[in-house]
């Protein structure tokens, strides 16, 4: 491989380093706002320890999705999920931002990677919708899981992402799981 080839490829992770510092809406455990980057951490994680509950997916296939779904909020940000009803643009704006933030790259990693975005996106794959479902309920958890403002509305968690959670059976069984930590919470505090 030519110098000036190793150095593309690490100005591309020099900028994709940026997702470190996009913050979401979610907060962890100890009350800190999550960035992108950790929930993307965790997603992956999440799809490792049920790897052996998803066989029939093309587990690699899933994780490299895992990894790239969220990449282009790494130029301009997150839009919180209770945010996201009624937003028009905000895939083609994230779809431009990951075509700017791979130019550096060679044309058929870079075909490869907004491939995969693409089947994300448009939960085109069974790949595509498994890492879709996974990443709602990984954000289900973080609220769950998060030390939120007393006014965190939890009732969102119970609908949020259902279309994409209630197309596998393991998906719906840890689902269940999660909507029923989500109950617990909205009971009011005596």
């Amino acid at each position: 491989m030519k110098p000036a080839d190793i150095r593309k490829r690490l100005d591309f992770i020099r900028e994709a380093e940026r997702l470190k510092d996009v913050l979401r809406n979610s907060y962890t455990s100890k009350a800190r706002r999550e960035s992108t980057a950790e929930h993307t951490w965790r997603l992956c994680l999440l799809a490792m320890v049920f790897q052996d509950e998803l066989g029939d997916l093309d587990f690699l296939k899933l994780l490299k999705i895992c990894i790239l779904h969220d990449l282009g909020e790494a130029i301009n940000g997150d839009i919180p999920a209770t945010a996201q009803a009624g937003q028009t643009g905000k895939a083609s704006r994230e779809r431009a931002d990951l075509l700017q933030l791979m130019s550096p790259l060679p044309p058929e990693t870079s075909a490869e990677f907004l491939a995969l975005w693409d089947e994300y996106e448009n939960a085109s794959s069974p790949e595509g919708r498994a890492a879709k479902a996974l990443d709602k309920i990984e954000t289900l958890i973080q609220h769950n899981q998060g030390r939120n403002a007393p006014d965190f509305d939890y009732a969102f968690n119970l609908a949020y992402g259902r279309k994409y959670t209630d197309s596998r059976d393991l998906f719906r069984q840890i689902r269940a799981a999660v909507d029923e930590e989500t109950r617990k919470k909205m009971v009011p505090k005596a």
